[in-house]
């Protein structure tokens, strides 16, 4: 069946790609942690956990991911984010070539594969499902053998330059140690995301080997042997850096989540959210805010809190998995897996403990930190120290703390 055919058969077959392949089996050394680089938390959830999820907004008929370091926490992680994805363990050839044919062979294993073959990566966090679909979009309708995501760099050192012809296709990818002086003057680099034809990856991973330097098998030498067969081999550029940018280390990392951060901040604002302070505030990826909340600065949002519409939150508080009613007021207070009313007024200076819930209209004084963890509606507390017994909600008088 040639390209043109497989790819007619699978837009009828519901659109999606034949398979995406999810590469997460390095080790990450220069991440110096003892957990694995790709399970690293960008807005509140792994990289590798953004990367499936875009994965799967494709709709594939098959995910594989290919784990190797650290291999059974990163499989456990993967199958509670992906159920459906198929875990390959890469062996011990090194090389993303070998990676990527180990997972064909486990897919094939199944049914062989015909259609469109995406790969990416498990640590490229803001890589957006948008960018895939154009990725395949171009590689279907082009008729391309490969189709490879690119970007320009400012600075592309260390990253390997693409190469085209007159008539803009691919010729080559240089690696930056490998290329000299006119290669390395080019600013278009390569992402190491692909759209592949199944046959022609499947055929070409067969005659790539580790005959090189680093002994391993390289992905990049398929575009090479689909080349050379006469397939057509593109590029799809993408206007922003950082959806093909990864971590190998700390401070790449926190870069991510402050880009990811902003990115999180402005979509929330322009959705009628008002976030008073930007550079202070840090919403997660699971958090869910309504029209007209207020979120005031020194604000951490994190997990799956949601706000309702027209409360405010903060200054100086941080909520982990918490529900904040309609109209609610929440000052400089800490609290996990707690649940507040509709215009409940709490702190400042409040923790709630994970399982309290407070009722409509519910409010809590300075430093107030209840016992039982069900309030009825609109009880007032008074001031008391942590250490102090609470009063009851029949009772609003205010406690004395020992030694006053």
């Amino acid at each position: 069946m040639t390209t043109q055919e497989t790819e007619s058969t699978e837009r009828a077959l519901g659109g999606g790609p034949a398979a995406v392949i999810v590469l997460a089996a390095g080790a990450g050394t220069r991440m110096k942690s003892r957990t694995p680089k790709i399970l690293h938390p960008v807005g509140g959830t792994s990289m590798v956990g953004h990367a499936l999820a875009a994965a799967e907004a494709l709709n594939p008929r098959a995910l594989a991911v290919v784990v190797r370091h650290e291999r059974d926490r990163v499989a456990e992680h993967v199958t509670a984010a992906a159920p459906r994805a198929l875990i390959v363990d890469q062996d011990e050839i090194p090389g993303t070539g070998r990676a990527v044919q180990a997972a064909l062979e486990a897919l094939d294993a199944f049914t062989a594969l015909e259609g469109t073959v995406v790969v990416t990566y498990g640590d490229v966090p803001l890589l957006e499902a948008d960018t895939l679909r154009e990725l395949v979009a171009v590689h279907r309708v082009d008729g391309n053998a490969v189709t490879v995501l690119t970007a320009h760099l400012d600075d592309p050192t260390g990253y390997g330059r693409i190469l085209r012809a007159a008539d803009g296709t691919v010729t080559a990818i240089v690696e930056h140690k490998d290329a000299d002086d006119a290669q390395r003057a080019v600013t278009e680099i390569n992402s190491g995301i692909y759209a592949f034809d199944a046959a022609v990856l499947r055929a070409a991973l067969a005659d790539v080997t580790s005959d090189n330097s680093q002994g391993e098998m390289y992905l990049t030498d398929v575009l090479g042997l689909a080349r050379a067969r006469g397939g057509r081999v593109a590029a799809v550029v993408t206007g922003d850096f950082w959806q093909v940018e990864g971590a190998n280390d700390r401070v790449q990392l926190a870069a991510l989540n402050a880009e990811h951060n902003r990115r999180n901040l402005v979509r929330w604002m322009r959705a009628g959210v008002t976030v008073v302070d930007p550079a202070t505030t840090w919403i997660d990826a699971g958090v869910t805010l309504a029209e007209d909340v207020t979120i005031l600065p020194g604000t951490q949002l994190h997990g799956s809190t949601t706000v309702a519409r027209d409360a405010v939150v903060g200054p100086d508080t941080t909520l982990t998995n918490v529900s904040v009613g309609e109209g609610a007021k929440v000052v400089r207070t800490h609290g996990s897996d707690a649940r507040l009313g509709a215009g409940a007024d709490v702190g400042p200076f409040a923790y709630l403990r994970p399982g309290t819930v407070l009722g409509a209209r519910a409010r809590s004084a300075p430093s107030w930190k209840p016992r039982t963890p069900t309030l009825a509606q609109a009880p007032r507390f008074r001031t008391f120290p942590m250490w102090g017994t609470p009063p009851s909600v029949s009772s609003p008088t205010s406690v004395r703390p020992p030694f006053s």
